[in-house]
């Protein structure tokens, strides 16, 4: 099947029709174990049909417990497949999967971090954030394996990978991110330092990365942290303090 049109250059009752289309060829195709509408629109160039085929599938899971044996067992016939958008689909589809039943997704998106290409590992990233928001404890244990990983691009996934948990909660999170504080990969440290301002600037979470802050033993990284933080709060209009009050609590804290 050649690319439909972009999903979003349809109109808004274009758009209804082909996802009702979606959801009944590829409920069909699931109910007897195939996948070639299925595989077609998780190849799709455009990611929003993409994303639509992962969400349909991983609903197929969540939903009809008849049918999560052929989910699963279609996500592993597709999860080596040539193209790269096909893998990346499954692996989306995982961490869509992973929000409520984490441990079954864990083996596929142990191996997904290795993958060759970076739009799957990029999807590893996406996947383990939702399922550390939605399913902290499993999620987090399965990211702590990884800190110490000895290729850079699997601890950059792990740390980039908990942030969205860290924003609500920065005290599950902070714990593992301490144990990188003295990571030289420069990829990692960036990352690093980037998950530092990016669980800090909602409401009530300041007070607690700036307190564990204060226990963490490598000067030089916390000090570019320090500075993240209080460059995300002059940017971001939204965050709970102002640049002044970020300033004036970061001194209080490390002056």
């Amino acid at each position: 099947m050649g690319d439909i049109m972009g999903f979003y250059d349809l109109s808004k009752e274009e758009r209804d029709i082909l996802v009702d289309k979606m959801q009944k060829e590829i409920e069909t195709e699931t109910k007897k174990d195939e996948f070639s509408k299925f595989l077609d629109y998780a190849s799709n160039n455009d990611t929003y049909i993409r994303k639509k085929a992962y969400l349909i599938m991983a609903r197929f899971f969540r939903d009809r417990l008849n049918y999560r044996d052929n989910v699963i067992h279609i996500i592993n016939h597709l999860f080596d497949h040539d193209n790269e958008l096909v893998r990346q689909t499954m692996v989306n589809t995982l961490g869509e999967i992973g929000k409520t039943n984490a441990e079954i997704v864990f083996d596929l998106l142990e191996a997904a971090m290795e993958d060759e290409h970076f739009k799957v590992r990029n999807a590893v990233m996406s996947s383990l954030k939702k399922m550390s928001k939605k399913n902290p404890e499993p999620t987090l244990a399965f990211a702590k394996q990884f800190l110490d990983h000895p290729d850079p691009r699997i601890r950059r996934q792990v740390v980039h990978g908990i942030e969205l948990r860290g924003r609500i909660h920065p005290e599950d999170v902070l714990p593992l991110l301490k144990e990188v504080q003295f990571e030289t990969n420069k990829k990692v440290r960036e990352t690093l330092i980037h998950v530092l301002g990016q669980i800090s600037y909602k409401d009530g979470c300041l007070p607690k990365v700036l307190r564990d802050l204060k226990t963490w033993n490598n000067e030089s990284l916390i000090k570019e942290a320090l500075n993240e933080i209080v460059s995300v709060h002059k940017n971001y209009d939204f965050s709970k303090y102002t640049n002044k009050e970020v300033q004036k609590l970061v001194e209080n804290q490390f002056s």
